[in-house]
């Protein structure tokens, strides 16, 4: 089944008109598959835990060692990595 899903893929034989994926981004999907943890979470809970871990490193404090699954998920999702960066440049602009 994975074999006729990975040669449709690259052969870009998609009936139902997808778009094709390249052979980068297909191993990138892949690897972060691989990667997953049963105990990861995803963007929202990430978002709402978000201002504690900026709080804490604005303190100073190893936000990574307290709250370590939202430095997981920062390390493995670029959008919510661009909001931690955001957050905490704003309220260092402030400060």
């Amino acid at each position: 089944m994975i074999r006729r899903w990975l040669r449709k893929v690259f052969r870009r034989e998609d009936p139902a008109g997808g778009m094709p994926i390249d052979p980068e981004t297909l191993g990138q999907m892949v690897r972060g598959i691989l990667s997953t943890r049963p105990d990861e979470i995803g963007c929202d809970e990430c978002f709402e835990q978000l201002d504690r871990f900026v709080e804490l490193t604005l303190a100073g404090k190893d936000a990574a060692e307290a709250m370590p699954l939202v430095q997981d998920h920062l390390n493995r999702c670029h959008d919510c990595r661009e909001e931690f960066e955001a957050l905490l440049l704003a309220l260092k602009a402030v400060a």
